[in-house]
């Protein structure tokens, strides 16, 4: 049976280099975190064992960083597409950027840092906002918060729901990702085969089918396709 696509509807999946536009550090990049840290020590679940304070600083960072971060340009016209399509935003990016440009639809794949969870119940989630966390801060279990991030070797949340937005949009905009994460990065395969797709970034690991890539920032691209999109034409 043909897949019904819902012609307005918009999936847009965004990766560090949105984010880094807006100057947070990528974890990858030659500046970036893992030049001052090993997964091993602030990224997994056995570094959260082994020595939760350090993770606890760790993210404290990044919450510090991250919530002094603006919105940049490409943020503000995904969030300004939504006067003319349903939006869905599907992040690999744990920041609120998203949000607070105005998006109203943002699935974070890889968690989010703005909030905590309890160690012992994967439910419990806690907005923080940019406060730190410490070690002695509970839930209601009495179980220590820790960071609502996904670490290596978790599972990424939200799959399905993410899953299923992509294979009914009519079109699909991928930005600021190399495609080099699995299992997020092969959510783009879901797409239907007549779905207008693109991505925009500065490199990219492997074109997936049906894909046309424009290398370029966010901030110069962007606008454009949702202007074009906007005014009822086609971006590329």
């Amino acid at each position: 049976m043909a897949r019904v696509l819902q012609k307005d509807k918009v999936v847009v999946f965004t990766g560090a280099g949105v984010s880094a536009e807006s100057g947070i550090r990528t974890f990858r990049d030659s500046n970036g975190l893992w030049n001052e840290y090993l997964v091993e020590d602030v990224a997994t679940p056995a570094a959260w064992q082994r020595n939760p304070e350090l993770v606890l600083d760790f993210y404290n960072d990044c919450r510090q960083q991250m919530s002094s971060a603006k919105p940049n340009a490409a943020h503000d016209a995904i969030a300004r597409l939504e006067e003319t399509h349903e939006v869905v935003v599907v992040t690999q990016n744990i920041d609120d950027l998203h949000e607070r440009a105005g998006s109203s639809q943002v699935i974070h794949l890889h968690g989010e840092i703005s909030k905590a969870r309890s160690s012992l119940d994967e439910t419990l989630i806690y907005d923080i906002g940019s406060q730190p966390l410490k070690k002695g801060d509970f839930c209601e279990l009495r179980s220590q918060l820790r960071p609502h991030i996904v670490w290596f070797g978790e599972n990424i949340i939200n799959y399905d729901e993410a899953r299923n937005h992509v294979r009914n949009a009519a079109r699909i905009l991928v930005i600021g990702t190399s495609l080099n994460v699995y299992p997020a990065a092969g959510l783009l395969k879901k797409a239907s085969f007549h779905a207008e797709k693109a991505i925009v970034s500065l490199e990219v690991d492997s074109v997936p089918f049906g894909y046309k890539f424009i290398r370029g920032k966010a901030t110069n691209i962007v606008p454009r396709i949702v202007g074009d999109w906007m005014n009822g034409g086609r971006a590329f």
